[in-house]
């Protein structure tokens, strides 16, 4: 395929799937497998890493304002903030002791499937049974909730296909937060974990190559209509998403994991 349009469609499917609760490594996985791009090759390992960074951004403009909110000179760290950082430390910790792990199951489309699979019925099961939940809005969080979410995250670093989206969300229902508040916690909290993360593994990969990945203008070229499609589809999808969950729920998107999971699976048979 014309590595033009690979660009393009890698650029969509980050965009679309990065924060919808179905898991956008798994989608780029597939994706990148269907189409004759080995999950082995260093340049769009990379080029998978750089288009999430577009797909952040999104976030910084969608929620500018919630985000203005988070430090003053006078208070400081709203409590809020200081709660999505705790839950951000959760995460990290464990899941940098398992980046060996972490590695190793990127490169597995089983474990992307089984991961799917859970994780839709899952979702499923926590949707229907979390119907009364004690935290209306976001910044009535408490600690728990918040070192709650964090570690249910730690799952979805460790088995990719889990959906970071999906973990933060499943986690907040159980722990006792609306649909609603839920996802705009795992929004916010996916800022400095995907940040982080994203930016670790760019680094890593640059490391390991001495940043010999990059040879030509037109990867740069590739790596540009990446980024800016991953930034304008999600800034869609984002929007839309809020919207959706406030009066449908989550069952569409644990049905579909189940349908892409059983997919993927017998592929792999």
């Amino acid at each position: 395929m014309n590595h033009y349009w690979l660009a393009v469609i890698l650029g969509i499917v980050e965009g679309l799937t990065e924060f919808l609760p179905v898991s956008s490594t798994a989608h780029l996985r597939l994706t990148q497998a269907l189409l004759g791009v080995s999950l082995e090759d260093e340049y769009w390992k990379m080029f998978s890493i750089v288009i999430q960074l577009g797909a952040i951004l999104s976030l910084f403009v969608l929620f500018r304002t919630r985000i203005s909110t988070f430090f003053n000179f006078k208070n400081g760290l709203s409590p809020l903030l200081k709660k999505i950082l705790a839950a951000f430390v959760v995460t990290a910790g464990p899941a940098f002791l398992m980046t060996k792990i972490i590695g190793h199951n990127l490169e597995s489309l089983t474990v992307m499937g089984c991961a799917l699979l859970v994780g839709g019925v899952i979702m499923i099961v926590v949707d229907y049974i979390c119907q009364a939940p004690r935290t209306i809005k976001i910044d009535d969080t408490s600690w728990v909730q918040a070192i709650g979410i964090g570690i249910g995250q730690i799952f979805s670093a460790v088995f990719p296909g889990t959906s970071r989206s999906m973990a933060t969300i499943a986690s907040g229902q159980i722990l006792g937060m609306s649909r609603a508040s839920a996802l705009e916690f795992s929004f916010l909290l996916s800022i400095p974990t995907m940040m982080a993360a994203t930016c670790y593994d760019l680094l890593k990969t640059l490391y390991h190559s001495n940043g010999a990945i990059l040879h030509t203008s037109q990867e740069w070229v590739l790596l540009a209509i990446g980024f800016v499609i991953s930034f304008f589809v999600a800034l869609v999808v984002v929007a839309w998403f809020l919207k959706w969950v406030r009066t449908r729920g989550f069952l569409l998107f644990g049905v579909y994991r189940i349908i892409l999971a059983i997919f993927v699976l017998l592929k792999m048979a």
